[in-house]
C-alpha cells in the first residue's frame, strides 16, 4: 500500500511545469478523456508567477487572502464535517490537495464563478472518482466538497450538463464563432471573454483550461488550430492553456498508475483473506471429524 501513497502529485506538477510548451497537435491527437482515467490536483498560478515555489506561494497568499476570508484549514474542516466517512487514500490524497488549491482560486480577488470552470471541475471530479465503490458516497463527497467552498453543487452539475449538451451540437466553426450568435451559452461565453479581456475580473486556472478542452472533445473537434481560435475568442492565453493541458495529461497518467496499484493491493488482500478463511474452515472440518471419530470409539 505504501507504493500507492508515495505518488507525490505536487512534485509531479512542479516537474511538469518546467517543461516547454507543446504544440497543439501533440495533445489534440493524444489527450483524450477515457472512462478509466482519473485526475490529479492542479497548481494555481498568480498573475505574475507560477504557484510552484515557496516564495511564489507566499506572495500569492498575501495577495489573495485577507483576514475576513475563510482559511484553508476552515475549508478543509468544513469538508470533513460534511462528509465524515473514511475515503480510500488514493482518492482522499488527491481530494485534499485539490480542495486546498481550489480554495486559493475561489478566494482570489479576480475570481468569479463561471460554467466553463464548473465543467472543468466536474470533468476532473468524475474522472478522479471513476470506479469509486459507492455511487451514493461519490455524490455525497461532491456535495460536501463544493459546499465547503461556499458554492452550490447543484449549480455546478447543472451548468456542466448544459455546456456538455451545447457542445455536442457544435462544430469547429460554431464553437469558435459564439460571439456572433445569441443564446444562453453563447451569452455566458461572451461575458467570460469580456471579463478576461479586462484582466482584473477573470481568474484563469487549469480547471478552466480543462473545461475548454472538454468543449472541444464533445464537439468532436480534432483540428489543433481550433483551440487557438477559441482561446483568442475568449481572450485567454493559449500558451498557458497548452502548458496546463500537458500537465493535466501527465498527471492523469500518474493517477491511473496509482489506482492500478490500489486495485492490485485490494485484490491481493482479498486473496489472502480468502485463503485465511479457507484455512479456518478446513481446520474446523478437521476438528469436527476428529471429534466424531473420537466419539465413535
Amino acid at each position: 500500500m505504501a507504493a500507492v501513497t508515495s505518488v507525490s502529485f505536487s512534485a509531479i506538477s512542479q516537474s511538469a511545469e518546467r517543461k516547454s510548451s507543446v504544440s497543439p497537435s501533440r495533445y489534440v491527437d493524444t489527450f483524450r478523456f477515457r472512462s478509466n482515467v482519473s485526475f490529479d490536483c492542479f497548481n494555481v498560478r498568480s498573475s505574475n508567477s507560477s504557484f510552484s515555489s515557496n516564495s511564489s506561494t507566499s506572495r500569492f497568499v498575501v495577495h489573495c487572502m485577507s483576514t475576513d476570508l475563510p482559511t484553508v484549514a476552515e475549508t478543509k474542516m468544513n469538508f470533513l464535517k460534511a462528509y465524515k466517512r473514511p475515503i480510500p487514500t488514493v482518492y482522499n490524497t488527491v481530494l485534499q490537495e485539490l480542495i486546498v488549491l481550489q480554495h486559493l482560486i475561489k478566494y482570489k480577488k479576480s475570481y468569479r464563478y463561471d460554467p466553463v470552470f464548473a465543467l472543468g471541475f466536474v470533468t476532473v471530479y468524475d474522472q478522479l472518482m471513476e470506479g469509486y465503490p459507492s455511487e451514493e458516497d461519490r455524490d455525497a463527497i461532491f456535495k460536501a466538497y463544493i459546499e465547503a467552498l461556499n458554492e452550490d453543487p447543484v449549480q455546478y452539475r447543472a451548468d456542466a450538463q448544459k455546456f456538455e449538451e451545447w457542445a455536442r451540437t457544435q462544430n469547429a466553426n460554431t464553437l469558435v464563432d459564439f460571439s456572433s450568435r445569441d443564446g444562453e451559452v453563447e451569452n455566458i461565453l461572451k461575458d467570460i471573454a469580456q471579463r478576461a479581456g479586462t484582466k482584473n475580473s477573470f481568474c484563469y486556472s487549469r480547471l478552466f483550461a480543462v473545461g475548454l478542452f472538454r468543449l472541444l472533445e464533445l464537439a468532436n473537434v480534432t483540428d489543433p488550430t481550433i483551440l487557438e481560435k477559441l482561446c483568442a475568442s475568449l481572450n485567454t492565453d493559449k500558451k498557458s492553456v497548452d502548458r496546463d493541458l500537458d500537465v493535466y495529461r501527465n498527471l492523469l497518467s500518474k493517477l491511473v498508475q496509482a489506482k492500478e496499484l490500489l486495485k492490485e493491493y485490494v485484490e491481493r488482500e482479498k486473496k489472502k483473506r480468502g485463503e485465511r478463511e479457507s484455512q479456518k474452515a478446513n481446520e474446523a472440518v478437521t476438528k469436527c471429524l476428529g471429534d466424531y471419530q473420537y466419539a465413535g470409539r
